[in-house]
């Protein structure tokens, strides 16, 4: 009985690089002439080599000599067809190395914008799908009942409830606001804060927020605050809290003058 015998598998081979065709290799110049040609005022430099693409197509490698292309090269793209003498350009790109300076990452403008971007003149729309709002009650709802009474009836009562925006904040909407708020200049943890005698929450000057919001923020009415008109976290602060006052100066006396008679003397002044 005889052992059957297993051929090892065999590691597949590595594709074979293409040969580099002798014409295409040398129409260097016919590559720099596409390339300068491209180029225009970028310029372009030595030639750094050609790589083999495929049967009788070539890469030509020139330098960039442009500073604001440090690293880049001109890759020119030359073949030639079967049974052809004549070569001829396909393709002519300019291209980044390793090293190469490159503009900075494409950022969306959603993205980019941040606080205080919004300037004069400026708009920004916010997006149909902000998580930040949600729509609110404008008493619009009641625009198909057939009572016109009890509509204009109806946009009173929102009116007077302090209603009628299109939309509103969401949770999420609060929670960044508040997050950012503590965060940052309206916050506890600024320099403005640690130096100050007490916190606006014990401020005469401190008017809270309505709502949810009120909880912790409030505004400050004090026009010699660095934060009058701005919105204030409870325990934020300033030098400018209501519980500083003047300090009372006692009245000082003047001094004493210096006595210059002796009393003591049995003379008389006019003796």
């Amino acid at each position: 009985m005889t052992t059957p015998t297993t051929t090892p598998a065999r590691a597949p081979r590595a594709p074979k690089a293409p040969k580099a065709d002798q014409a295409c290799l040398d129409a260097v110049d016919l590559a720099r002439d596409a390339a300068v040609e491209t180029a225009g005022v970028i310029g372009v430099g030595e030639h750094l080599g050609a790589v083999a693409e495929g049967d009788r197509v070539l890469t030509h490698v020139f330098a960039s000599t442009h500073p604001g292309y440090a690293g880049w090269h001109w890759s020119v793209t030359v073949a030639r067809a079967s049974r052809a003498k004549v070569v001829t350009v396909d393709e002519v790109v300019l291209l980044p190395g390793d090293g190469s300076l490159l503009a900075p990452r494409w950022v969306p403008w959603a993205e980019r914008v941040g606080p205080g971007d919004v300037t004069a003149g400026l708009l920004m729309a916010s997006p149909v799908d902000d998580e930040r709002l949600e729509p609110g009650y404008t008493g619009g709802e009641s625009a198909t009942s057939e009572d016109p009474a009890e509509e204009e009836l109806a946009r009173v009562v929102v009116a007077e409830l302090g209603l009628g925006r299109e939309r509103v904040l969401t949770r999420t909407g609060r929670d960044d606001a508040t997050l950012r708020w503590l965060q940052g200049p309206p916050g506890p943890d600024n320099n403005l804060t640690r130096q100050a005698p007490d916190v606006c929450e014990t401020c005469g000057f401190f008017t809270r927020l309505t709502g949810e919001l009120g909880v912790l923020f409030g505004a400050c009415t004090n026009g010699f605050s660095a934060s009058d008109g701005s919105v204030v976290s409870v325990d934020h602060g300033c030098g400018a809290h209501s519980s500083v006052v003047e300090e009372e100066h006692v009245e000082e006396l003047p001094a004493l003058l210096w006595e210059t008679i002796d009393w003591d003397q049995s003379d008389s002044l006019f003796d």
